[in-house]
């Protein structure tokens, strides 16, 4: 028996979650070939899906606002193409070894077809741009794509990037083509891309998005093509059929057979890893939501429905993994890989492709998600104020957007939450003023990733980067990444040195305390990561408690056997250049060029961002600098080379050189006016508990709550721990709540004692309590838990 038959039974008895989708086909069971009706009411639906559909309301403002754009981005897109010359189809791309100029090609004409297709525009319907478009693609056939060529450089652009444009280019014009260049455009991508589950020219495994995007270039083509037969392997490519599940996209990667594969994809925790360990939501993972829910789009009600029950992890990604790290349009920098170095990924772009995927997802989730994904996808359009995605998106998704504002379910709301993603080393703290990042990494995940000359200066973006967004929502747009000081991210302890371009990228830390724990329903959480520099001896223990609205940062262990050590405390794009900061209530200095030494600082404000206090009183540098680099900077193979300028404030503590167990403390309060900053500088909202080697703990003044992360076994007053933990301890009244986790996920149990008189009122499984002489001893299951919390409330006696 074929070792996917008995998951294919099971796979084919499932409810199919996609029939609700529009254009529903009746097709016989098992036939190979879709008639001709058949197959044209597919090409449909993928022709809608590019154009909009049949139908255009012209008279409507956003709908022929977008049709506008359309057809200026044809014009732009069209300029240069000529089917005559020799050296390339347009002038600016005619290398013959970089193999996106061939992507870039089929991107033009394809986006020149759109224009061509929808009714309203300057060239809709023209013959004479029709004849242009159909020599340009007999050119790119003849002189760069299919049989008879070499394929050179990226894979990635001749089976999926070329493949996918060439296919959309090839339905929009499908009644023009004819047979013989039909056959010649599908034989071209079927010899790049002829099987759903493989891809390279080696044949690897395709798994994550690089599997849900081969999958898309089968089932287009498959359509161009008539064949049913694969379709119905694309289905099951989705689902690993023929490897027993192994690398599954809709399977979550902790669970059943998809543990036994390459990692890549969703986490039952939100997390999703692409390139065997680097974290990728923003980026890969965006991408395979995205083409993910074109085809449940172009499946839907057809004998090639997707039937795994597995789908309905979709909800889990959507909930868990998207919305905690969408923060008003943008999407954290921390989980985007090397896309944060493109220009063009810029301005929340990566949002908006979030927003896209789960509008097409509506339909096929009726009922109680179909509300709450609707609900979610009216507060990001709402919420991002920076970008109008009403005005920057496709027509299908312009038309659906509408009818999802239109609808009478409410917006979700501002998102107020603490998330921990265990299996990606990141943390996301919501509040309804602002929304901070942290940016981790450990054995189990690399730390940044620079491939094909892209993200050459990301060497700290895991160092523990704190991004921090206010109501400046243009903060990490704008020609943020270029000029921004690499050498000195935010929240980053750093040598002071500038590493060669793409020094350490693809590299696991040799520390596997990284993690936390968080409160269930509540935005307390305690985070922290181990710091073993890359390329250096440079160690710290750093741990940020999310208190609400006030972030504990706490360091120590700051040790490095050569080197000046920094922790920087801010590095801020000033959207006012002038931007007031105060210095113990004093004004400093605004113009350029300003730098000092800030000695005895006991709370700093920064007009537009926060306040910082410092309990014990610190000394800090301070630098105002505008700030010229490049694009190219950073990224070889699509930066540019025109200078931008921006402002920034950078603040941070030295350590001195050659550091032998340094610290610091201080309080974050994003969005805090410069009188709150200062009262509580007059009484801190959060004393230190402790800060050595073995804990670190703070407590809240308000209510109590102790915080505390321990890197080894210690006490932290009424707290103490058998060894690595992170534990929350909270007192409301006459119960105590206390949450926990293995931040290492290497250890079997978590143990630690709480001085007090307790019983149990309940705990989650795995969570055993017993007395001892002066408190209580709580047992936590950690084994398999993978970092993720358990928690308990206890009563007091």
């Amino acid at each position: 028996m074929n070792p996917g038959t008995t998951r294919r039974t099971v796979l084919a008895t499932a409810a199919a979650l996609g029939a609700a989708v529009a254009l529903p086909l009746s097709l016989s069971a098992g036939t190979a070939h879709a008639s001709a009706g058949d197959a044209a009411a597919l090409r449909g639906r993928w022709h809608t899906l590019l154009t909009g559909g049949p139908g255009l309301d012209l008279a409507d403002e956003r709908i022929a606002a977008a049709v506008a754009r359309i057809g200026r981005a044809a014009t732009t897109a069209a300029k240069g193409l000529d089917p005559t010359a020799t050296g390339g189809l347009f002038p600016d791309l005619t290398s013959t070894t970089l193999s996106n100029h061939v992507t870039t090609s089929f991107k033009r004409l394809a986006t020149i077809a759109t224009a061509w297709a929808v009714p309203g525009t300057p060239q809709y319907g023209d013959t004479a741009l029709r004849d242009l478009l159909l020599g340009g693609i007999d050119w790119m056939l003849t002189n760069r794509y299919g049989p008879g060529h070499t394929r050179f450089d990226n894979d990635w652009d001749w089976e999926i990037g070329s493949a996918l444009a060439l296919s959309d280019a090839t339905v929009l014009l499908y009644d023009t083509l004819g047979t013989e260049r039909l056959t010649r455009i599908t034989t071209a991508v079927l010899h790049y891309t002829p099987d759903p589950n493989l891809w390279r020219a080696d044949r690897q495994i395709a798994t994550g998005a690089n599997r849900v995007w081969i999958s898309t270039v089968v089932a287009v083509n498959a359509v161009l093509r008539d064949d049913g037969d694969a379709l119905a392997r694309v289905r099951d490519a989705l689902s690993d059929v023929e490897g027993s599940g192994a690398n599954s996209v809709l399977a979550f990667n902790d669970a059943s057979a998809a543990a036994a594969g390459t990692g890549e994809g969703f986490y039952s925790d939100g997390s999703f890893l692409q390139h065997y360990k680097h974290p990728y939501t923003g980026g890969y993972g965006k991408e395979l939501l995205n083409n993910l829910s074109r085809l449940l789009n172009l499946l839907a009600g057809t004998e090639w429905t997707v039937t795994d029950p597995d789908l309905d992890n979709v909800r889990v990604w959507v909930d868990e993994g998207f919305d905690p790290l969408l923060a008003r349009g943008d999407v954290l920098a921390s989980v985007c890989g090397r896309e944060i170095a493109r220009p063009s990924k810029q301005g929340h772009a990566s949002a908006q492709t979030v927003i896209e995927a789960v509008l097409r997802l509506i339909p096929g989730f009726p009922g109680e998600t179909a509300e709450r994904f609707t609900a979610l996808v009216k507060q990001w359009i709402a919420e991002d104020t920076y970008r109008d995605f009403l005005a920057v998106t496709d027509l299908a998704s312009l038309v659906a957007a509408r009818q999802v504002i239109g609808s009478a379910v409410p917006a979700r709301g501002p998102l107020v939450a603490h998330k921990q993603h265990p299996r990606m080393d990141k943390a996301a703290h919501h509040r309804p003023s602002f929304a901070l990042g942290i940016s981790a990494y450990s054995t189990r995940i690399y730390n940044y990733e620079s491939i094909q000359n892209e993200n050459l200066h990301g060497w700290h973006l895991s160092d523990g980067m704190v991004l921090l967004h206010t109501d400046d929502l243009g903060h990490y747009s704008e020609d943020y990444w270029p000029t921004v000081d690499p050498t000195r991210l935010p929240g980053t302890t750093v040598l002071a040195g500038r590493p060669a371009d793409a020094a350490g990228q693809r590299t696991t830390s040799t520390a596997d305390w990284a993690g936390g724990a968080a409160l269930p329903g509540t935005t307390l959480g305690a985070y922290g990561m181990e710091l073993r520099a890359y390329g250096s001896s440079l160690r710290a223990l750093k741990s940020w408690f999310c208190l609400d609205d006030v972030i504990a940062c706490v360091g120590s262990g700051i040790t490095a056997d050569a080197g000046t050590a920094e922790t920087v405390v801010e590095n801020r794009k000033l959207r006012d250049p002038a931007a007031a900061l105060l210095v113990n209530g004093t004004a400093a200095p605004s113009g350029a060029g300003w730098s000092a030494q800030l000695d005895k600082v006991r709370w700093l404000h920064l007009a537009g961002t926060g306040g910082y206090v410092f309990p014990e009183t610190v000394t800090l540098k301070g630098l105002r600098e505008d700030r010229t680099a490049t694009w190219r900077e950073i990224n070889l193979k699509y930066g540019t080379d025109t200078p931008v300028t921006r402002p920034y404030l950078t603040l941070w503590q030295d350590h001195g050189t050659a550091p032998a167990g340094a610290d610091y403390f201080w309080l974050q309060a994003p969005a805090a006016s410069a009188e709150r900053t200062r009262l509580w500088s007059a009484a801190p909202p959060v004393k230190l508990v402790a800060r050595t080697t073995a804990v670190h703990a703070v407590r809240r003044c308000a209510d109590g709550l102790l915080a505390a992360n321990f890197w080894a076994a210690g006490a932290a007053q009424e707290l103490t721990a058998d060894g690595p933990a992170s534990v929350l301890v909270r007192p409301e009244g006459k119960t105590v709540t206390v949450s926990l986790s293995d931040p290492t996920q290497l250890r079997s149990a978590v143990t630690v004692e709480l001085a007090g008189r307790f019983t149990l009122a309940s705990a989650d499984p795995g969570v055993s309590v017993v007395p001892v002489t002066n408190g209580i001893r709580i047992t936590a299951d950690t084994a398999g838990r993978f970092g993720s919390t358990l928690n308990l409330t206890l009563k007091r006696s």
